[in-house]
């Protein structure tokens, strides 16, 4: 959500802002709503001075017994005031609307650019193997293992789930529990347990509502299933003042997560790289404005480590204009080499979204001297995709008949298997 204060000081700018976006001008309609906006705050508060200026009169006239009169002019008040107060938030409605639609500014490192063909890779960890054997891709190898079953999944759910069994599902279990572990342990953030049902302000919070209802699975009770456990995490900040002190809060979960892949007809339908359920270790952050620059930099190191910690071949991407997110202002992804695929594959984003979602949620903190300081900046990131870490750990470490090397760091995990096969 963005600042109207700060659109009406700038306008040029903020358009500016918004055409590295792909979008067209918006700041002349904003001011306008919010010119009607603060000129319905001023009938309201017209006609609440006029209730207040006239309530000696209409004490006079219950006086003189004329209540008839008396009863006239405070039906005429209380009507002025409804009115004015009804205008107002309409007015406000129509603003905040206007707004809660439009994504965050941009970083200014950020490079222009329409989609991720701009992104920018600013790193690479390790080279992409040469096998001398043909790679077979995730799915192939857990087929001809027997222990990945789509034809399974999709007589109990439809498209988009995946069943495994035996040591592809403990080596799932091992991925999420070894990753919550180490962010936990090593890296510092707390381990939450979250609700995977949420409520319309909580995903409003973090900018899934309104603009990305398709995207979400709604239960027939109003409620949602969250698509990542950063929209519970960052919303226990909602409507809180944090003391500085406490800053920067790190937490981190592990659960399913729920999307719909609306808009993604034919993209990725065989294997498990786009799921309509999948789990995810999740990273969240929430700092001090000037701590989130470089809070985005360890909670990215971090993810990293899993990446390097697994044997994987991995890179870090700088997004473009046209690639970022929503609420992001900034956003790297990661990004693993898939043997089978012959591929790089996003298997983490880690997004700073500075005060964006902080202002929807109403989010700030208060110094030592107790005085409210501001607006937090919130961060979060995946630590990472358990799903896509399975495929990559699988096609990795693949061998050439057919059989998977369990990575090291899992093995204690998998009661000490080091083989799959």
């Amino acid at each position: 959500m963005h600042d109207i204060k700060a659109v009406r000081a700038e306008p040029a700018a903020f358009d500016a802002a918004m055409a590295r976006r792909g979008l067209p001008p918006v700041a002349e309609r904003l001011l306008a709503l919010d010119e009607a906006r603060r000129g319905a705050i001023t009938a309201l508060e017209t006609a609440r001075a006029e209730k207040k200026r006239r309530s000696k009169e209409i004490g006079a006239l219950k006086g003189r017994g004329e209540h008839e009169e008396a009863d006239r002019l405070i039906a005429a008040m209380n009507a002025g005031e409804q009115s004015g107060e009804q205008g107002a938030a309409a007015a406000e409605a129509a603003l905040t609307a206007a707004l809660e639609v439009l994504p965050n500014l941009l970083d200014p490192e950020v490079p222009d650019g329409p989609d991720e063909t701009a992104n920018v890779v600013l790193h690479q960890h390790g080279e992409p193997p040469r096998p001398n054997f043909a790679p077979r891709q995730h799915f192939e190898l857990g087929e001809s293992l027997g222990l990945m079953d789509f034809a399974g999944a999709a007589k109990l759910a439809g498209a988009r789930f995946t069943v495994l069994r035996g040591a592809l599902a403990r080596l799932e279990r091992a991925l999420g529990q070894w990753m919550l572990s180490l962010h936990a342990d090593e890296h510092g953030y707390t381990e939450h347990s979250v609700p995977l049902l949420v409520n319309d302000a909580t995903m409003y919070g973090t900018g899934q509502l309104p603009k990305f209802a398709e995207d979400l699975f709604r239960t027939t009770d109003g409620r949602w299933l969250i698509p990542t456990a950063e929209v519970p995490l960052t919303n226990l900040a909602r409507d809180e003042i944090l003391a500085e002190s406490a800053l920067p809060l790190r937490m981190t979960a592990l659960t399913p997560s729920f999307r719909s892949e609306a808009g993604s007809a034919g993209r990725d339908t065989r294997g498990m790289l786009r799921q309509h359920q999948f789990w995810k270790v999740e990273l969240v952050s929430v700092t001090a404005p000037e701590a989130s620059a470089e809070e985005h930099e360890r909670m990215t190191a971090c993810a990293e480590r899993v990446l390097t910690g697994l044997g994987l071949v991995w890179r870090r991407v700088l997004l473009c204009s046209g690639d970022t997110g929503f609420s992001s202002a900034r956003t790297y992804d990661l990004e693993v080499w898939l043997p089978g695929q012959g591929a790089w594959r996003e298997i983490s984003s880690c997004s700073n979204c500075r005060d964006f979602q902080a202002r929807r949620m109403r989010a700030r903190y208060r110094g030592a001297d107790g005085k409210v300081k501001g607006l937090v900046h919130t961060l979060n990131g995946s630590g990472v995709a358990v799903g896509r870490a399975l495929i990559a750990v699988m096609e990795t470490h693949q061998q050439a008949d057919g059989s998977i090397l369990v990575p090291e760091v899992l093995r204690p995990w998998m009661g000490g298997i080091e083989r799959i096969g």
